[in-house]
């Protein structure tokens, strides 16, 4: 199931596992949901600029304290609609910045010398470069933008059919966690909706491809034992699944040193 709370673990023909840990967008994960098992580097489906980006939201939290949830609120749109309803779920510590568990994973892999693989290509790969402007105006249609108008009808409708995919989270965790995952399930049905089904898949498949090259590069140290960890959007999970499973050619790709001198939040 899309809202399933285990972590889906996928086999590499080749040797070793993808383990896509699934996350809730600046939900803090508590410790029955993080994942257990011993995994070797940290892949994120994100460019190389957001080990910067998180640096810097860190930085504007110590100075002003909530400043980046309110600039989130204020931005409107499917995020703020999202984020809105997330800070309403009062067993949940919600619109969190950085975006918590994967900055958290993220710490603990630079704490104990873990490879990072920023799986979005940088902005001179000419195939994403082209990628990206193809979604772009996908996205900026005079359709899709006169839809944004009227969000929050669109956004209410959208929780109410995924309201039926909630799953119960496991023993001791907080019943909302249900609800913040109906709701980010919401939120990315929407996001997705903004391009199309082609676009989606040609994004999934190069990110699988290069999933693919940094297990390939963690294969050569720890065989086919080589485990990479990935926390990504809970309901994405199984749209990356299935690329997987189509085993594309392995791309190859360098892991992402990142900032230095960082410490594990618990």
């Amino acid at each position: 199931m899309e809202l399933s709370w285990e972590d889906i673990v996928w086999s590499d023909p080749d040797g070793g596992r993808i383990v896509l840990h699934g996350v809730l967008p600046t939900t803090v994960y508590p410790q029955a949901l993080r994942p257990r098992m011993e995994w070797h580097a940290l892949a994120l489906l994100e460019g190389p600029e957001i080990e910067d980006v998180w640096v810097l939201e860190e930085e504007s939290e110590k100075e002003s304290p909530g400043i980046n949830l309110a600039s989130a609120i204020l931005g409107g749109g499917i995020d703020s609609a999202l984020i809105e309803d997330l800070t309403q779920l009062d067993e949940l510590q919600t619109g969190r910045f950085p975006d918590p568990e994967p900055r958290r994973l993220h710490r603990l892999a630079l704490r104990h010398n873990r490879p990072v693989y920023c799986i979005e290509p940088a902005l001179d790969d000419s195939a994403w470069e082209e990628q990206r402007t193809l979604e772009a105006k996908a996205s900026t249609h005079w359709r899709k933008l006169l839809s944004m108008v009227r969000i929050g009808k669109k956004w209410r409708k959208a929780v109410k059919v995924r309201i039926f995919d909630a799953v119960p989270p496991p023993k001791n965790v907080a019943k909302d966690m249900a609800t913040a995952a109906v709701l980010t399930a919401a939120w990315w049905d929407l996001t997705e909706s903004r391009i199309n089904a082609s676009l989606s898949n040609a994004r999934d498949k190069r990110f699988a491809q290069r999933l693919r090259g940094a297990l390939a590069k963690e294969r050569e140290k720890h065989g086919e034992a080589a485990t990479l960890l990935l926390p990504m959007v809970q309901t994405w999970r199984p749209a990356i699944l299935g690329m997987l499973n189509s085993t594309p050619e392995p791309e190859e790709i360098i892991s992402s040193s990142g900032p230095s001198g960082q410490q594990e939040e618990e």
